[in-house]
């Protein structure tokens, strides 16, 4: 594991070019509490590291991941006990409140309706279970936990045929597509109260993708302070909707644009040929964001966004630039674009390898650029085989307050060790990039008790602490991470602008090897 102090990080600040600002505080010591192997022995159930949910009051955190899930001792990573919930389809997603534990799980026939399975966190028995949408992929309490949101992403199993030669291409309908929704259950009664979807939902904002073949398919939800609105991430179609929980429906669905690669503070590399070569491109990437997490600043909602990118999937609405009817040629050739969105010399790749916020409306108000491939890289963890793709793919998202500051952690899902980006957004017109915890020793190899890929990001306090989990997809662990304000910021940036010219150093290194 390489967590550096902070000269370090700042150094690591001044090494990124374009758009990146230096740290201002709070600065925070990362120590690693533990890491458990959900597939070691003792813990051989199955359990994928997918998402995380923590527990107060018995101080353990639950872990889902497909076949079960893994309740883990707090403490010291030990387990608890594992939930099986195979007879029941598979599960996604796992929130806690009020000592509730609710499951998302998917049925065996995943486009049947799916169920939320509740469970006391103190015995750890099952309480009860709800049917909700098809493919229940992501849920979240409001913050009186008098709701629970869940989002009914309903994916079809086949999609619908290409309509036509057309450059942007068209698909149709599928089949047996189960409609997109959002099921909001009375957590008293324990009934669903409604299930608003999409159909005739006013539109505002550019680039919303409806021509793929699917219907919208709620990704990930997040909720104001006040409980009043849902932000709900439709990440195929570029989009989030706002669901008015006053009255349970939709208010308006909102294209959330594209970022343009031709911009300053906006290069890519789009070559995965072993040489990673940052530059801007004439190329746009539509945002779609997965993880997603919700604020407050001023008095006001904010949202912040992994901007993750993703396609249909079966790929079958993305192509190479240079496919027939777009015909791109030259550094651009391989990047791997929408079909549906792109034509000659008018490119839309997915995601736009990047972090944002944006305000209650989707208004954008701060995008992190290119300082996330730019802080894989300068860690030696940058993966250039995905250069083409996505680059280093941000996914999740946890959002903490220390020492009256918000902190936003950012999980790296494609590099080559487990990487979690740190930023203070306490002022979202005035964000500051921190540091790079990387679940490795640095070198670009994954080795054993390493991490890789981080799926599902947690924060939360406890204690008098403030800690960090990590989900890890590839790697199977979770981790276990301890934070700590350090006082007096300014003297540390200061040494840190003093020593800039070594991390220049450092930087090409890099670049030669």
């Amino acid at each position: 594991m390489q967590i550096r102090p902070l000269i370090q990080a700042l150094l690591l600040a001044a090494t990124l070019a374009s758009g990146t600002q230096a740290a201002a505080g709070p600065i925070v010591t990362i120590n690693k509490v533990w890491s458990t192997n959900h597939g070691s022995t003792g813990l051989n159930t199955g359990v994928t590291s997918e998402i995380a949910a923590f527990d107060a009051a018995s101080n353990t955190i639950w872990v889902a991941g497909v076949v079960g899930v893994d309740v883990l001792n707090a403490s010291n990573g030990s387990l608890v006990q594992h939930i099986d919930t195979t007879a029941f389809g598979s599960v996604n997603s796992v929130a806690i409140k009020n000592g509730v534990a609710a499951f998302a799980i998917e049925s065996s026939t995943r486009s049947n309706p799916g169920t939320v399975r509740f469970y006391d966190t103190a015995t750890r028995a099952n309480t009860g279970s709800v049917v909700v949408g098809a493919l229940p992929d992501m849920l979240t309490f409001t913050p009186d936990g008098s709701r629970l949101l869940v989002a009914n992403e309903g994916t079809p199993d086949t999609y619908g045929a290409r309509i036509g030669l057309t450059v942007p291409r068209n698909y149709d309908a599928p089949a047996n597509d189960p409609v997109g929704s959002v099921s909001i259950i009375d957590m008293n009664t324990r009934t669903v109260l409604a299930t608003p979807g999409f159909n005739g939902v006013a539109q505002s904002g550019n680039n919303i993708r409806s021509n793929t073949g699917m219907d919208f398919e709620p990704e990930y939800i997040a909720v104001n302070a006040a409980g009043t609105k849902a932000f709900v991430g439709l990440q195929e179609a570029n989009a989030m909707a706002v669901l008015d929980l006053t009255n349970n429906t939709f208010e308006k669905v909102v294209g959330l644009g594209a970022k343009d690669f031709s911009q300053p503070g906006n290069t890519i590399d789009p070559l995965n040929n072993g040489t990673v070569a940052f530059a801007n491109h004439v190329a746009k990437g539509l945002y779609m964001p997965d993880g997603m997490a919700a604020y407050q600043a001023g008095g006001n909602t904010f949202l912040v966004m992994a901007n993750e990118g993703d396609f249909r999937e079966d790929d079958g609405d993305r192509s190479s630039a240079s496919s027939n009817g777009i015909g791109t040629t030259g550094d651009l050739a391989n990047l791997r674009v929408s079909n549906t969105d792109s034509s000659p010399g008018d490119l839309f790749s997915a995601g736009a390898r990047s972090f944002s916020i944006r305000d209650a409306d989707g208004v954008l108000v701060y995008d992190s650029g290119d300082i996330l491939d730019k802080a894989a890289f300068a860690a030696g963890i940058y993966d250039d085989g995905r250069s083409r793709d996505k680059g280093v793919e941000p996914e999740g998202v946890a959002l903490i307050e220390i020492g009256g500051r918000t902190l936003a952690f950012i999980g790296l899902e494609r590099t080559l060790e487990s990487a979690i980006a740190i930023f203070d957004i306490t002022d979202p017109l005035n964000v500051s990039y921190l540091d790079l915890i990387v679940g490795g020793d640095g070198d670009g190899v994954l080795e054993a008790g390493e991490d890789l890929s981080p799926e599902g990001l947690l924060a939360y306090s406890f204690g008098g602490q403030h800690y960090l989990a990590v989900a890890h997809e590839v790697s199977n662990t979770t981790t276990l991470y301890r934070l700590a304000a350090v006082p007096e910021p300014a003297t540390y940036a200061l040494l840190g602008l003093g020593l800039a010219g070594l991390a220049f150093t450092r930087q090409r290194k890099f670049i030669q090897n």
